[in-house]
Formats: C-alpha cells, sequence, structure tokens
C-alpha cells in the first residue's frame, strides 16, 4: 500500500496476520462461498439516491483517519439523519486489527484498504461486492479500479490514487544539457551525467529489502511481462522480461550510479537538497516535503518527470480503496457514503483537505491538478501505471521478490538465480486462490 501504500505501510504489520487470515480462509469463517459478478459489481441490491440515515462506522488510516471527520461532516450536512463515525486506525497496526476483527465478526461498516490487502481479505468473504451500477467502472484510473477486483469481482473502489514519477535536480541536469529521460538507455546515461554535474549518487534506489519489488516490478511491466498468467492461476517470474528488469536495475549498483544503502525518510529529502543524490522515485507527497524543507531558494531546482521505459512507461501505482462489509448493519448508508466520496467534486475537496490525489478521472480536470506542473505529471502518470495482482498471499510472494532483490544488488547472487528461486518459491506459495 504505498504515500506509499501509501504512507509506507509496514509488512512487519501484514505479516503477523498472515497466519490469521489463512485460518480464516481455511475455515470459511462461517461466510458463504465467493459470490459471483462482474467486475463493476456483482452486490446484493442495487443502492438508490434516497437521504442515507443512521450510524455508519468508518475505519480509516494513518493520515486519512486523522482528517476523514472535516469530509465527512459536509456529508453529514448533505444527510441530516445519518452519522458517520470515524476510527483512526495506525497503519502499522491496521492489518492485524482488520483480520481480528473478521475472525471475531466485530467489524466496522467500511474500512479502508492498502490495496495489496484486497485479495488476502476478500478472500475471506468479509466484504460485501460493490452494488451494480453503485460507480461507473470506467470513470478511474484503470491501473486503480483493478487493485478493487479480485475474480472478476469488485470489492469497494479506489478512493485515492498514489503512483511513482521521477524526482530530478534541474540544476544538475541543465548543467550538462540533459533532458530528462524517456528510455532505459537515456536513464542510465541521465543519471550519470548528474553525477558529473556533481552529485555523488545518480540516483537513489532501494537496494531490496522492504517493498523494493514496488522499484523493479514497473521494470518488468515496461517490457511486457507480468506476475502471474493470463488466466491467473501461475505466476510468470521465470521470463527474460523479469530477468531483464532484474539485470536493469542492478546495473545501477554495479556501476556506481546508485547508493548502495537504502535512505529513509528524512534521508532521502536532505540528500537530494545538499546535491548528494541527483535523482529519485517518489508519489506526490514529497513535492510539499521538498518544498517546505528546501526553502523558496530550492523550488526551481527540482523537476518530476514520467518514469523512464521499455516497450512502454508503466510505473507502480497504489493508494487506498474503501470497502464495506458483509455484516454491516447499514449497508444503504455506507455505499451511500462511498459513493460520495467517488465523485469527482468530493475528490477535489478531499485533495484540500489530505493532499490525496483523486483516483476519478474526471477530478483531474479541475485547475487544481490540471495547471499544476507538479500535479500535472502525476496525472499523466496514472495513465499508465500498474497494480499487482490482488491475491490472497501477495505480502509473502512480495517478500521473497524483496529478498532476493537484495541478495543481486550485493552481488550474492546473479539476476538468473534469482528469477529462478523468486518463481520456486512463489509457485510453492501458490495464489491462494
Amino acid at each position: 500500500m504505498t504515500r506509499t501504500i501509501t504512507r509506507r505501510t509496514s509488512r512487519l504489520a501484514a505479516a503477523g496476520a498472515v497466519t490469521l487470515v489463512g485460518a480464516l480462509l481455511l475455515s470459511g469463517c462461517g461466510r458463504s462461498d465467493a459470490p459471483t459478478g462482474g467486475g463493476e459489481g456483482g452486490g446484493g441490491e442495487a443502492i438508490d439516491d434516497s437521504p442515507a440515515t443512521g450510524t455508519v462506522e468508518v475505519w480509516a488510516m494513518g493520515n486519512e483517519g486523522e482528517v476523514l471527520d472535516e469530509l465527512a461532516a459536509q456529508f453529514e450536512e448533505e444527510n441530516p439523519d445519518v452519522q458517520i463515525e470515524v476510527t483512526a486506525v495506525p497503519w502499522e497496526s491496521a492489518h492485524d486489527r482488520i483480520a481480528t476483527a473478521i475472525a471475531g465478526g466485530e467489524t466496522p461498516d467500511i474500512s479502508m484498504l492498502g490495496t495489496t490487502w484486497v485479495g488476502e481479505f476478500a478472500a475471506t468473504g468479509a466484504f460485501e461486492p460493490t452494488p451494480e451500477g453503485l460507480v461507473d467502472e470506467s470513470s478511474f484510473f484503470e491501473g486503480s479500479w483493478e487493485t478493487a477486483v479480485v475474480d472478476e469481482v469488485a470489492y469497494g473502489v479506489p478512493w485515492y490514487v498514489d503512483t511513482r514519477v521521477l524526482y530530478y535536480r534541474t540544476d544538475l541536469a541543465e548543467k550538462v544539457g540533459l533532458e530528462p529521460p524517456t528510455t532505459w538507455d537515456e536513464y542510465t546515461a541521465f543519471t550519470q551525467g548528474l553525477q558529473e554535474a556533481g552529485a555523488e549518487w545518480g540516483v537513489s534506489l532501494p537496494p531490496g529489502g522492504f517493498d523494493s519489488w514496488q522499484y523493479v516490478a514497473p521494470l518488468a511491466w515496461q517490457q511486457g511481462g507480468d506476475i502471474l498468467n493470463e488466466d491467473g492461476t501461475e505466476f510468470t517470474f521465470d521470463t527474460p522480461e523479469w530477468e531483464e528488469a532484474f539485470s536493469f536495475y542492478t546495473s545501477f549498483f554495479e556501476d556506481g550510479i546508485a547508493e548502495p544503502r537504502r535512505l529513509e525518510g528524512g534521508e532521502i529529502e536532505a540528500a537530494f537538497i545538499n546535491g548528494e543524490v541527483g535523482a529519485f522515485y517518489s508519489g506526490p507527497f514529497h513535492v510539499g516535503l521538498l518544498r517546505e524543507q528546501g526553502g523558496e531558494d530550492f523550488a526551481d531546482k527540482f523537476g518530476v518527470a514520467m518514469v523512464p521505459g521499455a516497450d512502454s512507461r508503466t510505473s507502480f501505482t497504489g493508494g487506498g480503496n474503501l470497502a464495506v462489509f458483509e455484516d454491516t448493519e447499514n449497508r444503504d448508508a455506507s455505499w451511500k457514503f462511498v459513493r460520495w466520496l467517488s465523485q469527482p467534486e468530493t475528490q477535489i475537496q478531499w485533495y484540500d483537505i489530505s493532499t490525496d490525489l483523486p483516483s476519478v478521472q474526471a477530478a483531474w480536470d479541475d485547475p487544481t491538478f490540471a495547471e499544476d506542473p507538479y500535479l500535472s505529471v502525476f496525472g499523466e502518470q496514472l495513465q499508465d501505471s500498474k497494480a499487482p495482482p490482488a491475491i490472497p498471499t501477495w505480502a509473502q510472494v512480495s517478500a521473497v521478490i524483496d529478498q532476493e532483490l537484495e541478495k543481486a544488488t550485493r552481488g550474492e547472487t546473479t539476476p538468473a538465480d534469482a528469477i529462478a528461486t523468486i518463481q520456486q518459491q512463489a509457485t510453492s506459495i501458490g495464489t491462494g486462490q
């Protein structure tokens, strides 16, 4: 769930609940088998347009949980007989808390979900499929909508989106006469050029470890590679596209372009501002951080660009989704609130409150996004962004990618051997479907 999901969610928290969720899958948790339905819904009775009534309990994580009350108050004004009760849940404990609530049958009405959790929790039968006609699937970014779909059934809707673009020092690039890269070859030359202009490291990349798969998977996607085969039954890591992705990624460490140490939050901003690092990948939240920490003089020294690519310029997409529990005691009002949060005008207001990027494409026509030199690039990148498959075992499989990528960047294994290991372990773990 990256901002990253997603505001840097902790795999430690996710891993702590894998056993519990696995037990839910085996026991069925007292719920019915997975429902049938199309990608645009498949839930029960359609939701009408009458005012919402009653009480709706919502769990929201991180910053969203802290500020959602402000937006919910507007929904309550429009629906005087409804009360929205928001519970703020820390990201690091959210996964375990949701799993425990499902196991104990003590769920709220609505929960925010990191996008990579949807497949895992949907498999328990805990969520109601999105009612047919609640929202228009085509109004969302394709990559974002796919994060809510499991086995062709949508569970909830995307609330906000996140994607990565390339942040770079414009002053250093201008010094050596370089434009932002569009291809892999240009990317290598560009980062080397930033070093020639004075940066110690041309680009900062995670050398494996926590969620580093989010940086290498797009390199496979850009060549037409993928994580699962077309029918979603088998992993497809043992392909030339994945081996080439690993080879290209590790080349930045082998050639001394990327720093061998992972820079954490706080460190990357300082290194970029002082010129130690010439470029890095991140989400939209870094624009504000760099402006704030770099001061007025630094505002003209950095820019953002779409990620460079191969056959495409695909980037990773994450964000946060909203799902309604099957056991909700106020189904209609819950879905009405979710629908309201998905309206373009609401999403524009939500950005003003939270700085979360809209998941609905029409909201990006607003000058807030269309005329901003930074945000407009994120809007363009979202047209070519992708998320991992919504499968219950993704946390386990992605941890293997992180582990093998770290070995490869350290020179402890070859890209070919790393990919072979990932394929073998992923196949052993299975898709959980």
